[in-house]
């Protein structure tokens, strides 16, 4: 059993045969090595893979922390433009009952107004303080990297958004930079929305 072998636990077989005659101990000793290797597991699956939201904007990849996302949804049917906001501001929507703020990523980023169509999506942001929508040309689904494709560094984009990058995943020939929801919300640049 994993539990007994020395390599896992520093543990041996001949120790836990010490604790025979005392059925008690030995189950307690038992219970704490298993607890050992079911965190030592935990902390290794946790640690060898990342996972994030791949979308597209502007013919340009991106990856972005699936804690940093609430929910995707399709482009909401009606968006109210609020006055006296900047272009990129689209204006308002209905999100499971609440109104929220919708921003044209594209468009902030100076990659030109988002033009819906059936491949548009909404990223919800996963934020208390600063509730955001984002309007994204296409949502890839999950992408899924081991920590060691982790980098660094990226290709430089195309969009202005290299303060908003987090680094970058590499496998094999492809590069997905990571966007930072977080640092993007918490942008002076981007909380101005009036015009």
């Amino acid at each position: 059993r994993p539990c007994c072998r020395r390599s896992d636990m520093g543990v041996s077989a001949e120790q836990l045969r010490t604790l025979a005659d005392r059925p008690f101990e030995l189950l307690l000793e038992l219970e704490r090595l298993t607890r050992a290797a079911i965190a030592d597991q935990t902390e290794e699956a946790v640690e060898q893979e990342w996972v994030g939201i791949g979308f597209r904007l502007s013919g340009e990849r991106f990856l972005i922390d699936r804690r940093q996302v609430r929910e995707v949804m399709t482009y909401p049917g009606k968006i109210t433009r609020v006055p006296g906001s900047k272009r990129w501001v689209a204006g308002l929507a209905s999100v499971r009952g609440q109104l929220v703020p919708v921003y044209d990523l594209k468009a902030f980023l100076g990659g030109g107004v988002s033009v819906p169509d059936r491949a548009t999506r909404i990223l919800v942001a996963n934020n208390r303080d600063v509730p955001a929508a984002l309007i994204v040309d296409e949502v890839l689904g999950f992408r899924r990297f081991a920590s060691k494709e982790y980098t660094g560094e990226w290709a430089p984009t195309i969009l202005r958004c290299d303060r908003y990058m987090a680094g970058a995943y590499r496998r094999s020939s492809e590069v997905w930079p990571v966007f930072d929801l977080q640092a993007l919300l918490e942008h002076a640049q981007f909380q101005n929305v009036e015009a």
